[in-house]
């Protein structure tokens, strides 16, 4: 099952961001085939301020057990995340 994990930094979080993005990324990498897609919203200016990351697991229990172990999480760099169940309709890589 998908899981979309929404993301928001909080606010004057960029400083946390660029310093822990390293690890975020080798943890995403690290996920395998977990991993259907992620990347950053952008404010006006194009400055990354959230993430969008869609992720593979059994529940919702699963999805939030991963969302806890994203380095950017346990920097504190979030203000708030939402994990909704998401279907993957349409341009789907596996045809699903």
């Amino acid at each position: 099952m998908h899981f979309a994990l929404i993301c928001n930094d909080k606010p004057g979080a960029l400083p946390i961001r660029q310093e822990t993005r390293p690890a975020h990324l080798e943890f995403l990498k690290g996920l395998g085939d977990r991993l259907a897609f992620a990347g950053p919203f952008t404010d006006d200016a194009g400055h990354p301020n959230g993430s969008l990351v869609v992720i593979v697991a059994d529940d919702l229990q699963g999805a939030e057990a991963v969302a806890a172990e994203d380095p950017y999480a346990k920097a504190g760099l979030f203000e708030k995340v939402e994990i909704r169940p998401w279907v993957w309709a349409l341009n789907n890589p596996e045809g699903a």
